[in-house]
């Protein structure tokens, strides 16, 4: 079986921003990835909403390093998910999405995030709302922050052939 990852949309950032969002997403694949490069005014998380969905139906479990030590935390029934992590110096999130076509099953999301001057961390999260496909993703930082100038996020679909 071959996986080809396609390019769905890559938005390059030209000014600081509170959120991105990659709406009209097609159905056509099996899974979708998200890269994220770039910075933010402050060390801060970054959370994702599916469809619009602000009711509390996120949960996500973290685990991660700094190299001196390793911790694991968990929140539950979020208005948003926690993804990732952003720091004021150059950090790379890869978040899966899988199975987000498929209208009958909740969506868990895999994430892997590092900034070699802070930590690195992998993060599952659940989509508890009732069984949609996803098709609009919201992205943000926590607390009220923006993206810095100049972040890039692509939004692949991955084919199964």
């Amino acid at each position: 079986m071959t996986v080809t990852y396609e390019p769905i949309s890559t938005q390059t950032l030209g000014t600081a921003t509170a959120s991105v969002t990659f709406s009209t997403i097609p159905a056509t694949y099996t899974d979708l990835v998200l890269v994220f490069n770039g910075t933010s005014a402050s060390n801060q998380t970054m959370e994702l909403r599916f469809n619009g969905d602000t009711a509390t139906n996120y949960s996500a479990t973290r685990l991660y390093g700094d190299g001196t030590s390793a911790v694991s935390d968990r929140s539950s029934t979020s208005d948003v998910m926690l993804v990732g992590n952003l720091y004021t110096t150059q950090t790379v999130n890869l978040i899966q999405v899988m199975n987000y076509a498929n209208a009958t099953t909740f969506k868990t999301v895999l994430c892997r995030s590092n900034n070699a001057g802070a930590q690195v961390s992998a993060r599952v999260g659940l989509w508890r709302k009732t069984p949609e496909a996803i098709t609009t993703i919201l992205v943000r930082p926590g607390a009220g922050a923006n993206f810095s100038i100049g972040c890039v996020f692509t939004l692949y679909g991955i084919k199964a052939e």
